[in-house]
């Protein structure tokens, strides 16, 4: 499911796009600051971010620059009271993918998060790569280097899940609801279970782990230092 992070001080503006995007079937997190923003979204990387500008603490200028610094091609869409065309211009050049000015309404707003979404998706590369490891989602194929790695289709959607979030660490819960769209009862068991399996192929010929456990957090494809 498609994960939408909402970054606004107004719990009206919140609570209209927590129902409203949840009805169209995405799954909504809201921030009521900057700060508690970033660290949603380390904690759960989102899909896109809606993101005021004008809050206390943290504005959504520089939350916009931390996003960026750690995710240059994810898209963001500000949301604001803020309607010169100086600070249109300003949200943009700072890193902002769309701009819309409030008050709005939902369905035009609906209309532009879909169209950066589909953006988004035409502009993923036909290959995802991290250190010697390859996987091309049109072939359904994976490579260690120059060896090719056979996966089920679950364990080709987890790896494809880490390569989109390399070296960032991704919660059991977050790998799920991404990767099997729904909570088996609250056991996250099965996700220990494939990324054995995933560990198993991805170093069956010798090849060194990329598949790390953070024990208490989750777990992140990431190359250790020899």
């Amino acid at each position: 499911m498609t994960r939408i992070l909402v970054v606004d001080d107004d719990p009206a503006v919140t609570s209209v796009l927590r129902r409203g995007l949840s009805y169209e079937g995405y799954t909504v997190t809201v921030a009521a600051d900057g700060p508690a923003g970033l660290a949603a979204a380390r904690e759960a990387p989102p899909d896109l971010v809606v993101l005021d500008i004008m809050m206390p603490g943290l504005n959504g200028l520089e939350v916009l620059r931390r996003l960026r610094a750690a995710d240059a091609t994810l898209p963001v869409l500000m949301l604001t009271a803020r309607d010169t065309p100086a600070e249109q211009v300003q949200g943009l050049e700072t890193g902002a993918d769309d701009y819309m000015v409030k008050p709005f309404s939902f369905e035009v707003l609906l209309a532009h998060i879909r169209a950066l979404l589909r953006r988004r998706e035409a502009e993923q590369p036909q290959v995802l790569r991290y250190a010697d490891l390859a996987l091309e989602p049109s072939r359904h194929a994976v490579f260690r280097g120059e060896r090719s790695v056979t996966l089920t289709s679950l364990e080709f959607k987890l790896l494809h899940e880490f390569l989109r979030h390399a070296e960032q660490v991704l919660p059991k819960e977050l790998l799920l609801d991404r990767v099997w769209g729904y909570d088996f009862g609250g056991n996250a068991n099965v996700v220990e279970v494939y990324v054995k399996q995933l560990r198993q192929k991805l170093e069956s010929g010798g090849e060194s782990r990329l598949l790390h456990t953070i024990r208490g957090a989750g777990y992140v494809l990431r190359q250790e230092d020899p």
